[in-house]
């Protein structure tokens, strides 16, 4: 059975980092994009990051650009987020998902077809 499991969120003061991480099980994601993606309450879930299966290619929402950076370990089947100068706007629950489907874009949430349960993470201001 897959499974996604994410850790690493908290409550931080504005201008602080989190690293949060995402641990897959049941199979391996070597082969596969992994991102992250983020809901704060009453809005939609929206792109955060991806890295393809080799690490080599990155992407980023405008929003998060020169203050996150996605990593994996593929031996490991982990991917992490290094977020740095948090501001409020960045609180929200952060998934961690697996593309598989190679249709359109990495920041389409519909091209993810594996989730994890989320991690909260919280920007005091």
């Amino acid at each position: 059975q897959v499974q996604l499991v994410e850790s690493g969120g908290g409550l931080v003061q504005a201008g602080g980092s989190l690293r949060l991480s995402c641990a897959a099980s049941g199979r391996t994601f070597r082969r596969y994009d992994m991102g992250w993606f983020r809901q704060a309450p009453g809005k939609e879930r929206e792109f955060v990051s991806a890295i393809s299966a080799s690490g080599t290619s990155t992407w980023y929402a405008d929003s998060v650009k020169g203050r996150f950076l996605i990593s994996r370990n593929g031996a490991m089947n982990t991917v992490d987020l290094q977020m740095n100068s948090l501001n409020a706007e960045d609180t929200a629950v952060y998934y961690c998902a697996v593309r598989t489907v190679y249709r359109s874009s990495w920041n389409v949430k519909d091209e993810y077809a594996y989730w994890g349960q989320g991690t909260q993470v919280t920007v005091s201001s």
